[in-house]
């Protein structure tokens, strides 16, 4: 296909979702910048739909009870400083929001703090309910189409990173509308391009969640970064025709319960907080429960609570339900747990350098230590403003790459098994061989793992990969390929990962490793799964 030249700008965008508009606009000021939109116009591309963003901005509140909130979440692999960052800068991002209009709700004059079962103050904040994503989204687009230095490609998704004199200098990407490649050039590149929950064939992520950011990352030999973190939601709407709808965690916060499909409440046999507890345990409870009573869902039973208080603090949520024949105030709403939030990704530092000099990375793509081993319920939306807005500043001055971790021990190979070879797969269409993966990443890299299962599954995962680059597969196909070559890596992660923490659970392994020092995992195309602090 012809390939060509588009503008020379300061700096290039990946991705139009919050963290990517976010340091579009600080970006604005030190020059000309070009935001690319896979999608169709500006959309969010984090997993966080119906979350709040938790800060601390309280009168009453204190910025380390947060940040032991965070810590006692991440499982001890938090790195400290992130989230004091987080804690520290996350209120001048709210009040910027606020200044260019955004409307978060209020208790009269006051903002509303909400609840959490993870906090342990009442500091998140929503605007309009359940639609806070969409409000921060709509007010950041308003404010960087008003700045004259920002121009945007929407049905423009990167295909490829350019790299001049060994740095990243800008980027080839696909313009849908005319079929044809343009190359831009850049001084500083950001990959702002949200997560890869398509990775799993149960999943809350929109369709183009594909990993696309980790990719170009990936085969420019960019390190990855805690691979085997992925965040199960465990209540998403499980109903013939609908789409994998998130039900929001608030909803037990504000009383809902878990009952099988014998309508008995089992999460006190798991947890004595029962609906209380962490996200990652209720997950795994009721993959379980479902496993012990061979059903595909429990419900969630919201039928005790307030109707016109669920319907006025969660509209969203009961307007999609409702579409499809369910009223969660009155009905027994069938769920299940999917794949949500991807805390791993491209390693980076505070700042948001990389390991290849002149990229950087904020929001879910990037992997800077923050969540550690559990994604903190509300801090999604706050990553994205906050450290969008810092790998905006780190552009602007050019800081460094990333030092390459230094490993603590040998890097570990995954034993494969030997049933599994590459040659054991004929070429076929890349989607086909992309559905096929997502089945094995559900069934054997999911909420509950062992390492039988997982060196099965790396076999398999390998063999689609392989014969997906044997096809001489164009543009229809970017997602699909991508999705094949995260889906091993994630695997080999999880399969190193020898011991459970946080949302990583080995059947074969269940405790942690008390006695070893914390560890992130990295991998990338020129090295297999190593551990470092």
């Amino acid at each position: 296909m012809p390939v060509e030249r588009d503008q020379e700008v300061d700096f290039l965008v990946i991705g139009g979702g919050i963290a990517g508009m976010r340091a579009a606009i600080e970006l604005a000021a030190a020059g000309r910048v070009l935001v690319t939109s896979k999608g169709s116009s500006f959309e969010c591309r984090s997993s966080s739909a119906h979350a709040g963003a938790a800060v601390a901005l309280g009168e009453d509140e204190e910025v380390f009870l947060r940040l032991h909130d965070s810590l006692r979440a991440g499982d001890g692999l938090c790195r400290e400083e992130a989230l004091r960052i987080l804690g520290e800068e996350g209120p001048e991002q709210i009040e910027k929001l606020i200044e260019w209009s955004t409307h978060l709700d209020r208790n009269g004059t006051r903002l509303a703090f909400a609840p959490r079962s993870e906090l342990s103050r009442s500091r998140v904040l929503h605007a309009q309910g359940d639609s806070t994503t969409t409000a921060i989204r709509r007010v950041l687009i308003a404010k960087a189409k008003s700045l004259g230095s920002i121009q945007v490609r929407s049905r423009a998704p990167s295909v490829d990173l350019l790299v001049c004199e060994d740095q990243v200098c800008g980027a080839l990407y696909l313009d849908q509308n005319t079929g044809a490649f343009k190359r831009v050039r850049a001084g500083r590149v950001l990959l702002a391009t949200g997560g890869l929950g398509q990775v799993y064939q149960e999943t809350t992520n929109p369709p183009s969640a594909s990993g696309d950011g980790a990719c170009l990352a990936l085969r420019k030999g960019a390190l990855l970064g805690d691979m085997e973190f992925i965040q199960f939601y465990p209540t998403v709407l499980y109903a013939k025709g609908a789409p994998r709808f998130l039900l929001s965690e608030d909803l037990r916060t504000q009383g809902a319960k878990l009952r099988n499909i014998e309508l008995e409440r089992f999460m006190t046999r798991y947890h004595e907080a029962g609906e209380q507890a962490p996200p990652d345990v209720v997950s795994r409870a009721i993959m379980l429960e479902m496993q012990r009573c061979r059903s595909e869902f429990v419900y969630l039973d919201m039928s005790r609570l307030n109707a016109e208080r669920v319907k006025k603090r969660f509209p969203r949520i009961y307007a999609a339900c409702l579409e499809h024949n369910i009223d969660i105030t009155a009905d027994l709403v069938p769920v299940s747990p999917a794949a949500h939030y991807a805390i791993g990704g491209v390693a980076t530092d505070l700042h948001g350098s990389t390991t290849l000099k002149g990229l950087y990375a904020a929001g879910e793509v990037a992997a800077n230590g923050l969540h550690g081993a559990n994604h903190l319920a509300s801090n999604a939306l706050l990553e994205c403003l906050v450290y969008g807005a810092r790998a905006a500043c780190a552009m602007i001055k050019g800081r460094p790459s990333f030092d390459v971790p230094k490993a603590t021990s040998r890097p570990q190979a995954v034993p494969v098994d030997p049933r599994h070879s590459p040659r054991a797969i004929t070429p076929v269409d890349p989607s086909t061989l992309a559905s096929e993966a997502r089945r094995l990443m559900w069934e054997h890299v999911g909420t509950i793992r062992s390492g039988r299962e997982i060196s099965e599954a790396v076999g398999r995962l390998d063999a689609l990969a392989a014969a997906a680059k044997a096809c001489a597969c164009g543009p229809p196909h970017l997602e699909a390929q991508n999705l094949l070559e995260l889906a091993p890596l994630i695997a080999r992660c999880a399969a190193a990962r020898e011991e459970s923490r946080g949302v990583h659970y080995r059947v074969d392994f269940p405790l942690k490793q008390e006695a070893l020092p914390s560890l992130h995992s990295y991998i990338s195309t020129n090295s297999p799964v190593y551990f470092a602090p």
